[in-house]
């Protein structure tokens, strides 16, 4: 046991520095090209801190582990939006320019609807629809990269370093999505070890402690973030990374290797991923941005509220 605690806690190292370089990367690249940083967090940043779901995914669907690759995707959403940017608003809400949210949010919204609607009826994801998830994977990045090259000048309000370069910029950028990556292996490798020995079911362990595990990269990116007081890049990362949870991460697991929904634990004889694991993801997400769109900011009350469901949903993984 004492190794993989010992690799667990070098994991944590990795992601700690991977995402102090990763932010340093990203926001020098978004003031450089006068980009607004929810536009970078919503891309480039989601894509990096993705990663680790994506390989975590499509071993699990590879290796014959459907529950992990189906669980670690739902869970990550859960995670990042009731955890990771709950965190973010309750020590940092503020205003939000609404023209940069709506894109990333529509973009979800569409992909939980066709998420959804496979998952309540037919209950299989064949390789079609990861197909699907792929291609609106493309068409979200073309959109958004159109978006970024339209954006105006004035909405990148640092001035760039005359110290960095280009170069350096995106050599940070690869170098913090490589200790990110490698960190979240080493973290859910071990955390599972170590999880599997005190006997939780696999299931919980994929919608617990492999989603947070993989979401790591995006809780260190938003405390990194808030300590460098970008908060609009956290905010971008989290809704972006939960749009390529559904569309990226499940789109490669399910093309590799179709799956069905995993239907181990029951509420009244009704898988209980449908009546409760997709309704907290889509509640979640709901609660989080469309105050933000309507109103133009984010409460403190938010992410209160979004950090006690999350307690609860874990609470009642274990129990039930």
């Amino acid at each position: 046991m004492l190794i993989p605690v010992l690799l667990f806690i070098l994991g944590l190292l990795f992601l700690i520095k991977g995402g102090d370089w990763f932010v340093d990367g990203a926001t020098g690249i978004a003031t450089r090209f006068h980009v607004p940083e929810i536009l970078i967090g919503a891309t480039v940043v989601s894509i990096g801190t993705t990663l680790p779901e994506v390989m975590v995914s499509a071993t699990s669907a590879l290796s014959g582990h459907s529950q992990i690759a189906y669980g670690n995707a739902i869970g990550s959403i859960i995670c990042n939006t009731a955890l990771i940017s709950a965190i973010t608003i309750a020590c940092k809400p503020g205003k939000i320019e609404k023209k940069t949210l709506i894109t990333p949010v529509i973009f979800f919204f569409a992909s939980a609807a066709f998420y959804a609607g496979i998952s309540y009826t037919t209950g299989y994801f064949s390789r079609t629809s990861g197909f699907l998830f792929l291609a609106i994977f493309v068409i979200y990045m073309l959109t958004t990269v159109r978006q970024m090259k339209n954006a105006p000048a004035e909405d990148s309000e640092v001035e760039v370093d005359e110290n960095s370069t280009l170069e350096k910029e995106l050599f940070l950028l690869i170098l913090g999505a490589v200790l990110i990556a490698i960190g979240a292996d080493l973290l859910v490798d071990n955390g599972t070890l170590i999880a599997a020995a005190l006997g939780v079911p696999e299931s919980v362990i994929a919608l617990t402690f492999v989603a947070l595990g993989t979401s790591l990269p995006e809780l260190v990116t938003a405390i990194t973030s808030l300590m460098k007081g970008h908060g609009a890049l956290s905010l971008g990362n989290v809704i972006g990374a939960n749009l390529f949870n559904l569309v990226l991460v499940s789109g490669v697991s399910v093309t590799l290797s179709p799956f069905s929904i995993p239907n181990n634990s029951q509420i009244a004889g009704i898988n209980a991923s449908l009546l409760v694991d997709i309704p907290v993801m889509l509640f979640v997400m709901a609660f989080m941005t469309l105050p933000a769109l309507i109103r133009g900011k984010l409460s403190r009350y938010q992410g209160i509220l979004l950090l006690i469901i999350y307690a609860s949903y874990c609470i009642f993984q274990f129990t039930m």
